[in-house]
């Protein structure tokens, strides 16, 4: 199952978050231990003053391409598992998250 959900606004996304992961990045999907999926991220950024909330936002905008302003947490905004929603074309976007998830799960140059 995947871990986004469609809307007519948009998609909104199960988020996972490493804060200070070394890199920006989506590192694939992830099934937790109660068997939710998520999209794993990772970002350079501290978890601190929303520093982390603001450069997966802005991952999320250039990875999807769309204006950072399309992009918004919904809830989470203190946790790791966060729910993010992307405004745009749904179908299109989940295209490119299931393109970006899947090919972040192999692992190689990148």
């Amino acid at each position: 199952m995947d871990p986004w959900r469609y809307s007519t606004e948009g998609i909104s996304i199960a988020v996972r978050v490493t804060p200070r992961g070394g890199r920006d990045g989506v590192d694939g999907i992830e099934t937790l231990a109660n068997g939710r999926s998520v999209v794993k991220v990772r970002v350079r950024a501290i978890a601190e003053g929303g520093e982390a909330n603001r450069a997966v936002s802005e991952l999320l905008a250039k990875a999807l391409g769309v204006p950072k302003a399309r992009v918004r947490i919904l809830s989470g905004a203190t946790s790791r598992l966060k729910q993010v929603a992307v405004d745009g074309d749904p179908k299109g976007l989940g295209e490119t998250l299931r393109r970006l998830t899947a090919t972040k799960a192999r692992s190689g140059p990148g």
